[in-house]
């Protein structure tokens, strides 16, 4: 009776859950920039504000600063839009960009699944914007470059016009109660181009639905890339790659080890709160090439690493307790 009822709640909870999980946001075929800001001097504007308005990289040295959710993007680069294994969707998130280490890991995984007969090539979504950073809209990790959103919906025999790439929506991989992976649609396909991108080396994790982890863990039990496949909220349309710090970039701190035994549930999980960082208050500030002005920003945000001779142009970025 108690398992009956445990059941009962789980499966209403599945349901008041699953709505945003039901669709994709579309991109636009107008995408306008951003209104200037109405007053650019307001130490409590928000770095999101500041970051979602940057149209180009900063030319420097590269640089992912901080940690996954919470950090910057020096010196990043673009995943070209048309690759022989990839596309890019979206293009009017300008969300495209990466550390050029990320971005060479997606064209070569990429060729690596079309060799390996997986598929014909991916779908790329967000990768990070120009300067990393928080986005306006959706993620709270992307922010360093060294995460990427890819589809698992395989790439189309033809190049995507550039409405196809804002409409078109992926297919979701998740029955609607949340609680297995949809038989029409989830196939070994799937799971082997989630397989071919947890083999490579420099990847750290691989996040992916939990309905998804169940599937895998039914016909991947016990292989060691599993290690690296962890289930979280969403994730039923994409899977999201995190791949670690490039070497020799010690301004971003890497994710805690993981065995990836950790315990897998189909019961609804709560879209992710506010992330609490396990590395320490900065105490001075770092620099950024951005408009002249001074913009607040959470602490930890940006980890000091530029010397004053790296750049001629930059804006300080003052960090204080969040």
């Amino acid at each position: 009776m108690r398992a009956s009822l445990i059941a009962f709640v789980l499966a209403l909870a599945a349901q008041a859950c699953a709505a945003p999980a039901l669709a994709q946001d579309k991109g636009t075929l107008d995408d306008k920039p951003l209104p200037p800001l109405a007053n650019p001097s307001d130490p409590n504007l928000p770095a999101k504000e500041v970051f979602g308005r940057a149209l180009t990289p900063i030319e420097a040295r590269v640089r992912s600063i901080g940690y996954y959710w919470r950090g910057c993007l020096v010196g990043a680069k673009a995943l070209p839009v048309d690759g022989e294994s990839w596309q890019v969707v979206r293009l009017s998130r300008n969300r495209m960009w990466g550390n050029p280490a990320m971005i060479s890991f997606l064209e070569r995984f990429s060729r690596k699944a079309k060799a390996e007969g997986i598929w014909n090539g991916i779908l790329v979504g967000d990768i990070s914007q120009p300067r990393g950073g928080p986005m306006l809209t959706g993620h709270a990790s992307h922010q360093v470059g060294l995460d990427a959103d890819v589809w698992l919906t395989p790439m189309p025999d033809h190049t995507l016009s550039r409405e196809e790439r804002e409409e078109m929506s992926a297919v979701n991989m998740v029955t609607e109660d949340g609680l297995s992976v949809d038989r029409a649609h989830w196939s070994e396909a799937q799971a082997g181009i989630i397989k071919a991108a947890a083999e490579e080396p420099e990847v750290e994790r691989i996040f992916v639905n939990a309905a998804i982890k169940k599937a895998l863990c039914e016909t991947h039990k016990g292989e060691p890339w599993m290690n690296k496949v962890r289930a979280y909220w969403g994730h039923n349309y994409h899977f999201h790659i995190r791949i670690k710090c490039p070497a020799g970039e010690t301004t971003s701190v890497p994710a805690p080890p993981t065995t990836g035994a950790e315990p897998v549930t189909t019961a609804p999980q709560p879209a992710p709160a506010t992330q609490h960082l396990p590395i320490p208050r900065a105490t001075t500030a770092a620099w950024l090439v951005i408009p002249p002005r001074a913009v607040r920003m959470p602490s930890a945000t940006c980890m000091p690493w530029m010397s004053s001779g790296d750049v001629s142009t930059r804006t300080r970025i003052v960090l204080r307790p969040a």
